[in-house]
């Protein structure tokens, strides 16, 4: 496993275990579809919420939620449609949380996003 995959895999546990705390439930982690990974799938309520999680350790190349362009918008909404099709699922949204830290540093910064398509 690459430096990033490693920091990119710390960086998705940081943000279900934060999650978690704010009342979801996990469904499921890094699920493989047609048309690549969703990161997390978390229910609250009756809402299925798929997660695109971007981890940065320094500021470097901008804020981590910068690199959720406009084609990766489309492949995520793309891999949540093909999950909620296959499961029949009524009700979902799509979320981002970016985590700014190191897995050896202080306490990361997270910042959920709601809705972001």
């Amino acid at each position: 496993m690459s430096h990033n995959q490693k920091v990119g895999r710390w960086g998705e546990g940081i943000a279900a275990e934060y999650l978690q705390k704010e009342g979801y439930a996990l469904v499921d982690k890094n699920v493989r579809t047609p048309y690549g990974e969703v990161d997390l799938i978390l229910k609250r309520d009756e809402i299925i919420v798929f997660v695109e999680v971007k981890t940065r350790t320094s500021a470097g190349f901008g804020y981590p939620e910068d690199s959720i362009t406009p084609r990766k918008q489309q492949h995520i909404f793309d891999c949540a449609e093909h999950y909620a099709q296959e499961k029949n699922l009524e009700h979902w949204r799509i979320d981002a949380i970016s985590v700014e830290g190191k897995p050896s540093g202080k306490k990361p910064k997270i910042t959920h996003f709601e809705d972001i398509l």
